[in-house]
């Protein structure tokens, strides 16, 4: 598992809403520590490079 640092301005981005959404149905509300997202490094990797473009 690798941690990553989202900027708060990810909350409006449509594609990681829908990614928080199921983040909260899989882990639920009450996760102690980082944020786990339900999806593979690799798939996150290509999504921050989509948006951010490197």
């Amino acid at each position: 598992m690798r941690r990553f640092v989202i900027p708060v301005s990810f909350l409006a981005l449509p594609d990681f809403r829908v990614l928080m959404e199921r983040a909260a149905e899989e882990y639920g509300f009450e996760q102690e520590g980082g944020l786990r997202l339900p999806c593979q490094e690799d798939d996150f990797q290509l999504y921050w490079c989509a948006v951010f473009g490197n």
